[in-house]
């Protein structure tokens, strides 16, 4: 993604809804600057993450890119209510998940279909080499697969290093229930990537070394 461009429309679709033009007025303007440069300094760092977590929980660039703009959009528009100097990185991550909820009930549709069938073909061909280890790309197909909710939580406590209580805040669910969907999402995940090392004749100690 272009940053400036893409948080450039933000801006200008929040201009449109709060009447920002007005605002920048006079003195208006000064205080709009300050408060702009100090959102882009506590939510502009989170950006790419933000849209990696994104992709994976959609699997769909396109998608993602509505659902990162509407996040963003989002948090401009309540930025005032944001306390500059607590966790934005956990702020934007709750944000994420109540816009790709909100968006999904709208698509309504089955999801990943393309990349699955991609992924299947790849391992269907007869001529491809066959590897050592399990590619990071492979993994993250793997994940894709997980079933939603215990993706969510393997995505925030493995891949993006959110503690059980951050994650818990983030979804909306007791500790208790993170640590139930993560041990279940885990074995779920193990139990792809065994049967995918399986097809290639891989050992299960090279498994269990690439997942270490």
């Amino acid at each position: 993604m272009l940053v400036n461009a893409w948080v450039g429309s933000v801006y200008s679709f929040s201009g449109k809804d709060a009447g920002i033009g007005n605002i920048l007025a006079g003195s208006g303007h000064v205080q709009m600057e300050m408060r702009r440069q100090e959102f882009e300094e506590a939510a502009l760092p989170h950006l790419n993450e933000i849209y990696r977590t994104a992709t994976r929980l959609l699997a769909d660039s396109t998608k993602a890119d509505d659902v990162v703009q509407d996040v963003y959009l989002q948090a401009w528009k309540s930025f005032d209510r944001f306390e500059v100097g607590t966790n934005c990185r956990a702020w934007l991550y709750k944000i994420l998940f109540y816009v790709v909820h909100h968006h999904r009930r709208k698509w309504f549709n089955a999801r990943m279909v393309q990349e699955s069938e991609e992924f299947l073909d790849q391992v269907a061909v007869s001529t491809a080499p066959v590897p050592e280890r399990l590619t990071d790309q492979e993994i993250l197909a793997a994940i894709d697969r997980v079933p939603e909710d215990f993706r969510a939580v393997v995505l925030l406590v493995d891949v993006d290093e959110f503690s059980y209580k951050e994650t818990s805040g983030i979804l909306g669910v007791p500790i208790g229930t993170v640590m139930s969907r993560l041990s279940r999402g885990r074995k779920l995940l193990r139990e792809q990537l065994e049967e995918l090392a399986q097809s290639y004749g891989i050992g299960r100690a090279k498994l269990e070394g690439r997942m270490a």
